[in-house]
């Protein structure tokens, strides 16, 4: 069966440490047309990274993982604050989501001063 599953080019789920099922986790499009690996476009973050007067080079790899790296942000912070507009029985991302969000998660502390403004 397992065998069969695995030749099939179907994704398999597997069971996590709880016995539940966890989906495997996601593979980069190969070859497929107009596919792409990053959802913020790379020329915009290399204008970004560029604009940083301390920065004199930045290889293509490196604007990839910085782009790669703020969607997790903007994912994970969204999430979060979305989870906050749940509590107060609303779907609609307010300002005040995103405050409650990061005072409410120590990771996002280096925002605390930037979202009492």
């Amino acid at each position: 069966m397992a065998a069969a599953a695995a030749g099939s080019g179907t994704p398999r789920e597997e069971e996590g440490p709880g016995g539940e099922a966890v989906a495997p986790p996601p593979q980069a499009p190969t070859g497929a047309p107009g596919a792409r690996l990053s959802r913020l476009p790379l020329a915009r973050v290399k204008a970004l990274v560029k604009a940083d007067p301390d920065v004199t080079l930045a290889g293509q790899e490196a604007i990839f993982i910085l782009a790669r790296a703020a969607e997790l942000f903007v994912e994970t912070i969204a999430k979060d604050a979305y989870c906050c507009a749940q509590q107060g029985k609303r779907k609609t991302l307010q300002r005040r989501d995103l405050d409650n969000a990061i005072e409410a998660v120590d990771e996002f502390a280096f925002l605390e001063e930037l979202s009492s403004g």
